[in-house]
């Protein structure tokens, strides 16, 4: 049952990490070539471009839920589903807050803003296993070329970068190795913030427009 199910999450989550590619491929060549604000930016953090990947879970994530539950992989309960998906957003700015109040000046209380951004995006599973477990293979699958895209960035050009957002560091951190400002600005910010990120947006926006739909479906008999 593993195995299949397995199979599963890859061939359902096949075309939207294709489309993430595309995106963050995209991105970095409209930031090479110095393509327009407010489509691309080359400020660290991004500068709220629109062109990324941070928005697409608020589609997939609906896209995974209702194939799931086409194919009979739906929530026990799609009100438990909310609730966790819900308990996630919580966890997840519970994190953040440490995180943000602590960066300044880095103690355990940072570490575990992290560890709690991170633990957030295997909460959805709770309520709904199978979207859970999609959702954080998307996430990973998702972040994971844009980790590979940074750590080129950071590195090229003798640590001097490509001057993209990939590459791109607040000031204060200017000055750090390339290999360090990788693991800071890189791995623990992708396979941490952005992977719970990507798995709670997606959860709260998918178990909510299937519940729309399923409330949709069962109204349609009495309405006609």
């Amino acid at each position: 049952m593993a195995d299949v199910r397995g199979v599963h999450i890859t061939r359902l989550i096949a075309i939207p990490t294709v489309i993430t590619l595309a995106v963050t491929i995209l991105r970095l060549v409209g930031e090479l070539k110095h393509w327009p604000t407010p489509w691309f930016s080359t400020q660290a953090g991004g500068g709220g471009a629109v062109v990324g990947i941070s928005w697409l879970p608020i589609i997939f994530g609906p896209y995974f839920a209702l194939k799931l539950a086409g194919a009979g992989e739906g929530a026990a309960s799609i009100g438990k589903a909310i609730g966790f998906a819900v308990g996630s957003l919580l966890v997840f700015v519970a994190g953040a807050f440490l995180f943000g109040s602590t960066l300044n000046h880095p103690n355990a209380l940072t570490v575990l803003g992290l560890v709690l951004m991170l633990g957030s995006a295997f909460v959805p599973g709770l309520g709904w296993r199978s979207l859970g477990n999609t959702l954080v293979a998307y996430a990973f699958a998702a972040r994971i070329p844009v980790l590979i895209v940074m750590y080129l960035a950071m590195t090229a050009n003798g640590g001097a970068g490509w001057g993209t957002h990939y590459d791109g560091v607040p000031p204060a951190l200017a000055s750090m190795p390339p290999l360090r400002k990788f693991f800071f600005l890189g791995v623990l910010p992708q396979m941490m913030l952005w992977i719970g990120f990507t798995a709670v947006v997606g959860s709260i926006v998918g178990t909510v427009v299937t519940a729309i739909a399923c409330r949709k479906k069962q109204a349609a008999p009495t309405a006609g």
